[in-house]
């Protein structure tokens, strides 16, 4: 029997490559009379926080961003890009996007809640099941309405949503089958307030720790564990300080693509087009690179050296149970109610037409 989700991650991982292949040698293509010469190029610097190499997905699509903008636009914007958090941590780059002293930023769900609270919404724990069903929430009116929302209270514009990876508990201790193998953990999470809610609601304890600074945590044994996508397991060799994985998926974990809107004003329709297109491009690369891994996290995160604990649908509802009313409740005292609402009806809507 054909495995749908394999096959689209199949079909998209092809897609990635196609369009990177595309991105890279676009300038032979487009070099054409349409392009826009530049006299004097202005320079857009581009911040992320994976490694500056080709097998993180962050960084492939920003090699693609940079090939697509700087051809189409015939060398008048050029594309500087500083990975694996040259510039500043993520809440100082939200603070800087804010500002417009900085022109672009891919920024996890973490870090974009510091600056924009509402985000905090998609720490809601066991929404999505399946990326498709994320896509079409994120990539239709629910995430257009954010974007919008983010622009007017944040002066940030929201370019795409791509994917960080589905979330899971790893540890140095024990395997993780129910909420009880988490009491007594300490567990380090992104500095986001919904994700030591959520991680206190399974009964461990929660440090809230910058990403730069968590592999030495688990070195040092500051932290017992901490919950990440199978993508930045591999980015930053968790699995040295990690021999325990519960592949339990509770959040659906996003990274943004940002844009100063200071800047986007001074920008011609020209370049803002480019740099749509060149967007479009990197967020089909990213996200299909980083739904490969997913696919795979049990093989991958075996070969690495780690015990995998994959769990069944009713084991999963033992940590959906205690986690997501709690985290519900939580963020509808600090944002509001209707964000909630609007997530999980956009979201039936999407199970229905998947």
């Amino acid at each position: 029997m054909n495995d749908p989700i394999r096959e689209e991650t199949s079909m998209l991982d092809r897609r990635s490559l196609m369009l990177a292949s595309a991105a890279v040698t676009a300038a032979a293509t487009l070099a054409a009379p349409s392009v826009i010469r530049a006299q004097t190029p202005r320079t857009i610097r581009y911040t992320h926080f994976q490694p500056g190499r080709l097998d993180q997905p962050k960084h492939a699509a920003a090699l693609a961003f940079k090939s697509t903008v700087e051809t189409l636009t015939g060398g008048k914007l050029v594309v500087n890009i500083f990975p694996a958090g040259q510039i500043a941590p993520a809440q100082q780059v939200m603070e800087q996007l804010k500002l417009g002293s900085l022109d672009m930023a891919v920024v996890h769900d973490g870090g974009i809640a510091g600056v924009y609270p509402p985000f905090m919404v998609f720490g809601l724990p066991f929404v999505w099941e399946t990326q498709p069903v994320a896509w079409k929430v994120l990539d239709g009116a629910f995430g257009a309405e954010m974007a919008d929302d983010m622009r007017r209270r944040a002066s940030i514009r929201l370019l795409a949503y791509a994917d960080n990876g589905v979330r899971h508990f790893t540890n140095s201790k024990r395997p993780i089958v129910t909420p009880d193998d988490m009491k007594g953990m300490k567990i380090r999470v992104q500095p986001s307030p919904v994700f030591v809610k959520l991680v206190e609601s399974l009964g461990a304890s929660a440090s809230a720790i910058d990403w730069g600074e968590l592999p030495a945590a688990l070195a040092q044994g500051t932290v017992d564990g901490q919950e990440n996508g199978v993508t930045n397991i591999l980015a930053a060799s968790l699995y040295q300080h990690q021999k325990y994985i519960t592949l339990d998926g509770h959040v659906y974990s996003l990274h943004a693509y940002l844009f100063a809107d200071r800047v986007w004003g001074r920008l011609s329709n020209e370049e803002r087009a480019a740099i749509g297109q060149g967007v479009e491009i990197a967020k089909v690369i990213h996200r299909g690179m980083t739904t490969a891994q997913d696919a795979n996290a049990e093989t991958i995160l075996k070969e690495k050296g780690m015990t995998v604990q994959r769990l069944t649908g009713a084991q999963i509802d033992a940590f959906r149970k205690p986690s997501q009313p709690a985290v519900r409740a939580w963020l509808d005292g600090e944002i509001g109610k209707d964000w909630s609402e609007k997530l999980l009806a956009a979201t039936a809507t999407a199970q229905r037409s998947a």
